[in-house]
């Protein structure tokens, strides 16, 4: 089931929105052409009478004229997206932004537009920006846009981040049942987009988004039952022991630390099932255990700043305050928002008798502990 809007119907009223919104006749009016207006006002009929193909010839020819007529550019843009013609629909809307860069419906429909040509990593960008911008009262295109960050997110392996957007969709009372291949991917930390899934993997994937969504729900028997179902029909495929150990770890340590080795059995180079085995054994002061994990997560991805983090704070636990802050720093240059991090930092500087330094972190924990949000 796609989120993605395609209808005419939907194009058009975003087109009618954006347009009386930002009085883009503006540069018609100021420079009257009897062509110009000719063209303009039989675009418009056509577009209004579901005649698309003449539309669009007649929105060319009024822009050869009038070149920057965002009106113009808009309903010719949204034509192009409804009818499938991806390509002339980005250019279109490049030309528009490049007039006006502040609406996030037109980097909505870029980014959607450049998601069909499967030019991903613009789309996620330009996604993204529409987010920031904001994006009115279109809710649906909003949910679209929403959806799609998460999927390629997920596709560039940012897990924790379209995992966390998919959770919100859920909490903010979108149908679930879209979400449950997403959010599967996420929590199997697969990288792929819900219609590259291999048909021999979609049911446990479907079955990992369940468990996940059941846990969400605090329907903790069922997820229960989902994990280990999964674990069982798919014992040696990645992702599935780390999200049944992951979910023991709170009332069955033991039986979670099992998970998470079976895990490493099947896929040596997961790097979260080492960091959540690491952080366990941490808690339970086996430093020994969990400093070659820490240590082995941060050769495999040096640029993740959980490694770093559970690294420097084995180290701190083995009194190796020096190089502990060495890595909380690095974690913290990769992850400036995140508090754990600064509380780590604060109590490994207050220890080196780095007061400066203390109180400094301190001032950045109530920075970010009032910013909106928190």
């Amino acid at each position: 089931m796609s989120l993605i809007p395609a209808s005419l119907a939907l194009c058009m009223a975003i087109a009618g929105t954006t347009a009386s919104a930002q009085q883009t006749h503006a540069t018609a009016r100021a420079r009257p052409v009897s062509d110009f207006t000719h063209l303009s006002q039989a675009a418009g009929a056509a577009r209004d009478q579901g005649r698309s193909e003449e539309a669009i010839r007649l929105y060319r020819q009024a822009l050869t004229i009038q070149p920057k007529w965002k009106d113009g550019l808009w309903s010719m843009s949204s034509l192009f997206y409804a009818s499938n013609q991806y390509a002339d629909a980005r250019d279109s809307l490049r030309r528009f932004l490049a007039i006006d860069p502040e609406p996030g419906l037109a980097w909505a429909m870029l980014g959607m537009s450049e998601f069909e040509l499967r030019d991903y990593s613009r789309s996620l960008d330009h996604l993204q920006r529409a987010m920031a911008q904001g994006m009115g009262d279109q809710k649906e295109i909003a949910q679209s846009v929403f959806y799609l960050v998460a999927i390629l997110q997920t596709r560039f392996e940012l897990f924790d981040e379209s995992m966390g957007l998919l959770i919100a969709m859920v909490k903010s009372g979108q149908d679930s049942k879209p979400l449950v291949e997403p959010i599967g991917l996420a929590a199997l930390r697969l990288p792929f987009l819900p219609a590259e899934i291999p048909a021999d993997r979609r049911d446990m994937i479907r079955a990992a988004g369940e468990a996940t969504l059941a846990l969400e729900a605090q329907r903790r028997n069922e997820a229960d039952r989902l994990f280990r179902q999964n674990v069982e029909q798919y014992p040696n495929e990645p992702g599935g022991h780390f999200l049944y150990g992951a979910f023991l770890l709170d009332e069955n340590p033991e039986a979670g630390i099992q998970e998470l080795k079976k895990e490493l059995e099947v896929s040596p180079s997961n790097v979260s099932a080492r960091l959540r085995l690491a952080e366990e054994y941490a808690k339970q002061q086996h430093l020994d255990l969990a400093l070659p994990l820490a240590q082995e997560a941060v050769k495999l991805d040096p640029k993740r700043a959980s490694a770093h983090m559970i690294l420097g704070e084995v180290l701190v636990a083995k009194e190796d305050t020096s190089a502990g802050i060495r890595e909380l720093e690095v974690a913290r240059e990769n992850a400036p928002q995140t508090v754990r991090i600064r509380w780590d930092l604060l109590r490994a500087y207050t220890a080196a008798g780095r007061n400066e330094d203390a109180k400094r972190e301190k001032e950045q924990i109530e920075k970010l502990s009032s910013a909106p949000g928190r």
